[in-house]
């Protein structure tokens, strides 16, 4: 298990299990380490519209085994703990209240 850090300081737990999960579909080989990095520097983050305590981290990239896409890393924040649910690409965005960048 690592313990990761969000771009709000929060610490965030990713399982081994959980990136094992993610890593098995093959649009996301190769993108552990962007799966890090996008929740320290994010170009977005949303909150979820179905779920209170989940927030979206986001990161355009031009380049992606299947083109152009945005990379959401999901992050569930219960009550004093933080854990990412899944990664996947997208074409865009989910809608949702911005949370990042601070304005």
């Amino acid at each position: 298990m690592r313990t990761l850090k969000d771009c709000f300081g929060h610490s965030v737990r990713l399982t081994d299990e959980r990136l094992a999960h993610i890593l098995e579909h093959p649009e996301m080989q190769g993108m552990a380490a962007e799966v890090e990095r996008v929740l320290r520097e994010p170009q977005l983050v949303r909150r979820s519209r179905s779920d209170a305590t989940v927030q979206l981290f986001y990161e355009f990239y031009t380049q992606t085994i299947v083109g152009g896409k945005w990379l959401c890393v999901v992050v569930k924040y219960p009550e004093n703990d933080a854990f990412v649910v899944t990664a996947y690409l997208t074409d865009k965005p989910k809608p949702g209240e911005d949370l990042w960048p601070i304005k």
